[in-house]
């Protein structure tokens, strides 16, 4: 079966997916019965390009790479986002945006609009999860289509899909994680003797921190990390702003030495516990024994511990996590998408 599909950002995941499709695209055709074309790619800086005979992906990779505006590849115009997924006339869309936490937009407003023209959806980001879930779904399933975001959270790591599948009739009661690489990586990095601004600012230097940190440091990012998945997997929609939020400003090298001292280490712990109806859901630092299986989890490694009414604690551990592992999750929902 062949699709079009169509790329919606184009950044450092958006590129890591394309290289992954051409990548995966003779074993697609060989074991999945797969084949694709490209016909939209959008950016937020370097332009527009549709195409319904079809753009090569490795031209495209070249130009932006070399600095070049997308427009050389198009022959269809497009006045914004939604104009763009309208006219790309794809089957697929990879929606890519960067996450808005308080709105979801434009996100949401994307993938309405491919869903509503009968698209397939993967996406990495967390604000519709989060902010229309439930619409979303319903709409995907009024036309015959799905939409998969198994990237929202730990990359490519197999969660959101777990559940979907893997798990029937197991009820999450609960959970616990490292949800956020970011302040990981800073922790482990102050643990070695780097001050706070200095390990803030390698993160940037390598490209998990944003110019602004604050979504990392403050614990916005694992806050809606937490609403996400306790808004799908345990079918309770949750806002970030509702959830116990503390960052790691508060600590100190000193803080760091005294746990050191004591065999403990400093984490970000993402908790979230079913309370009838209701989540109740916490991002502060933890002092971590070596007992726990979260004190070996370092850099840029996460790390969620389910509790289930069926089984004991399910663990899932995801290394050294980058936009090549995002990417595998937005193949694996182009791929379990087509063929449900």
């Amino acid at each position: 079966m062949h699709y079009k599909l169509a790329l919606l950002g184009f950044g450092n995941v958006g590129r890591a997916t394309a290289e992954l499709l051409l990548r995966k695209q003779a074993e697609l055709k060989e074991v999945y019965d797969i084949t694709f074309s490209v016909t939209g790619i959008a950016t937020g800086s370097k332009g527009r390009a549709i195409n319904p005979a079809g753009i090569d992906l490795t031209k495209v990779l070249e130009a932006v790479k070399a600095g070049q505006s997308l427009e050389q590849f198009s022959t269809v115009s497009s006045a914004d986002s939604v104009e763009f997924i309208q006219k790309s006339g794809a089957d697929v869309l990879f929606e890519n945006s960067p996450v808005n936490y308080e709105t979801g937009q434009p996100a949401i407003d994307h993938i309405r609009a491919a869903l509503e023209l009968g698209m397939y959806v993967a996406t990495a980001n967390k604000g519709p999860v989060v902010h229309a879930w439930h619409e979303l779904k319903a709409l995907a399933k009024a036309k015959g289509r799905q939409f998969f975001h198994e990237s929202a959270v730990m990359d490519g790591a197999p969660i959101f899909s777990l559940f979907r599948g893997a798990l029937p009739a197991a009820q999450l009661t609960g959970f616990r994680a490292i949800l956020n690489s970011t302040t990981n990586l800073i922790l482990s990095r102050m643990e070695n003797g780097e001050p706070f601004d200095e390990a803030v600012k390698y993160a940037q230097k390598i490209g998990i921190a944003e110019t602004d940190p604050s979504g990392d440091v403050d614990g916005w990012d694992a806050a809606i990390k937490i609403a996400a998945l306790a808004t799908v997997l345990m079918n309770i929609p949750v806002k970030p702003a509702s959830i116990d939020r503390t960052g790691i400003r508060g600590i100190t090298p000193e803080m760091i030495a005294a746990a050191k001292a004591e065999g403990k280490r400093y984490k970000l712990i993402c908790t979230a516990k079913r309370d009838g109806n209701t989540i109740q859901g916490k991002v502060a630092p933890e002092l971590i024994p070596m007992t726990s299986p979260f004190y070996s989890v370092e850099g840029t490694t996460s790390i969620v511990q389910f509790q289930t009414d069926v089984l004991g604690d399910l663990t899932l551990i995801e290394s050294d996590p980058g936009p090549h592992t995002t990417a595998y999750g937005l193949l694996a929902d182009f791929i379990n998408a087509v063929k449900s």
